[in-house]
């Protein structure tokens, strides 16, 4: 499995000579991104930001997924309910992404099937995003009375093509128009996306690190002096209270998933809207 190896119970962390890679591991749940994984995530994280040998960072889905997004069915066991309860939520749910984006080394999503919601905001807090065929992105939050955590995606698509995603919830963007609008680097066969992911970071890693830290900072600072970081909080304070006060329709959404399932409650939220032409 590489050259190192850490314990985690929903992500695997490994070292491949100067890269370290982290697997969302939960394939029978989508990768579902739940409370164990942020925080396995943020020590995966640590541990890459502290070893010097490491000098980028991969990320990935395991099976067949990168990541279906925020775990719905921990919400449903949970409840929690208020800004107060949902304050501290959200905050790990911010935070966690984000880390790709501030990390002093190279970071590098590889992207195969769906990429939704918090996971496609993850993917778009890295560096570069590579993209499999069969890969699909999309922000699905508004359909079902959720908010969006991590508004960044206005800041990688500018703002018609972002209001056109976010406030329809779609979430069947194809890699290919994914590359179109500029949410990923570019589209590699299913079979060459790992290999195309860990040669991008290995071409990375040949860097001197302090070069490569000061200039992702360099190009990071660019965007942030356009308000990005003082935006992306103000967006969070405001799906802080979106959750905190609760949707009708997401309430509606989680009684049926209680009730009959995340799948039937799916269907519900499809439903509700006019086929597509």
């Amino acid at each position: 499995m590489g050259d190192g190896m850490m314990d985690f119970t929903t992500i695997t962390y490994e070292t491949l000579g100067p890269v370290a890679r982290i697997t969302l591991a939960r394939p029978e749940r989508t990768n579902a991104i739940n409370a164990a994984m942020l925080g396995e995530l943020d020590a995966a994280l640590d541990a890459a930001e502290a070893d010097d040998a490491v000098r980028a960072v991969i990320v990935r889905g395991a099976g067949a997924a990168f990541s279906s997004g925020f775990d719905l069915k921990e919400q449903m066991e949970r409840r929690p309910t208020g800004v107060a309860q949902w304050r501290p939520i959200l905050r790990r749910d911010f935070d966690v992404p984000m880390r790709f984006w501030h990390l002093p080394k190279p970071t590098i999503a590889a992207v195969r099937g769906p990429c939704l919601a918090g996971a496609c905001e993850l993917a778009l807090a890295c560096d570069i995003t590579i993209a499999a065929e069969d890969a699909f992105f999309g922000e699905p939050e508004l359909k079902f009375g959720a908010g969006i955590v991590v508004m960044i995606l206005p800041w990688i698509v500018g703002p018609k093509l972002a209001k056109e995603i976010i406030l329809m919830g779609q979430d069947r963007i194809g890699a290919a128009r994914a590359r179109e609008i500029g949410m990923i680097n570019r589209v590699v066969p299913a079979d060459d996306l790992d290999a195309a992911a860990l040669a991008a970071a290995r071409h990375m890693a040949a860097i001197d690190p302090a070069l490569m830290r000061e200039t992702k900072r360099s190009i990071n600072r660019a965007i942030e002096a356009r308000g990005m970081l003082d935006a992306l909080e103000a967006a969070l304070a405001s799906d802080m209270l979106i959750e905190g006060e609760g949707s009708p329709d997401k309430a509606q959404f989680m009684d049926i998933a209680r009730r009959e399932g995340l799948r039937a409650a799916l269907a519900w939220r499809d439903a509700r809207f006019p086929p597509a032409p």
